[in-house]
């Protein structure tokens, strides 16, 4: 049958949720949406630099959660599960001929550096900062597919390196690797950025 060895118990509240819809329990599913829907919707825009395909996408993703359902074995954590689905769905997107224009961030009140309804900062610093943020989402981006998904999931998902090499079907040394060398690749291209920046601030000093 379906494990009755299993400990729910022991099991992360994603999986307890999903054995309980495998088991019957609707509610558990819209739960399961409920809880996981807006992180995924984050991840998968990040993935496809666009919104409406991210939405389209996050549906899929949980359209294949409930086909699931009479099989589902708890073999990982849910979280670990569903990013897998989602990240095979994404690279397929990606690899479609016809890519779509990168969409508007929909992250700046989370991520911008400077709170402009607590003081008025100047102009130059404002500037400055959501030049920065551009050039990170553009250099994030622009990073290979695998390093995107590696380093978005541990530094922003928090998901384990042994989560991540589950999700990319990898080995952990692969993900620490593809990790490292998209820390790196970022850290470069954002001080070249910062340094071509340097001569038009002193410009206008």
């Amino acid at each position: 049958m379906h494990g009755a060895e299993t400990d729910v118990n022991a099991l992360d509240e994603g999986a307890r949720l999903m054995l309980a819809f495998r088991d019957g329990d609707d509610a558990a599913f819209d739960a399961l949406f409920g809880r996981w829907a807006a992180p995924l919707l984050r991840y998968l825009e990040r993935m496809v630099s666009d919104s409406a395909t991210a939405e389209e996408l996050v549906q899929e993703a949980f359209l294949r959660v409930h086909g699931a359902r009479d099989r589902y074995a708890p073999d990982a954590r849910f979280s670990t599960w569903l990013y897998r689905i989602a990240t095979n769905l994404a690279l397929n997107e990606l690899r479609r001929p016809r890519r779509k224009a990168r969409h508007e961030s929909t992250h700046d009140a989370q991520g911008a550096p400077v709170d402009l309804r607590a003081e008025q900062p100047d102009v130059d610093a404002v500037v400055d900062a959501r030049r920065a943020g551009d050039a990170l989402e553009a250099e994030l981006d622009a990073l290979p597919e695998r390093q995107r998904v590696a380093l978005w999931l541990t530094a922003v998902e928090g998901q384990s390196y042994a989560e991540v090499a589950e999700t990319l079907d990898a080995t952990e040394k692969s993900v620490k690797a593809l990790v490292h060398r998209a820390r790196s690749t970022l850290a470069e291209r954002m001080t070249s950025a910062g340094e071509r920046r340097e001569p038009v601030r002193e410009a206008r000093t």
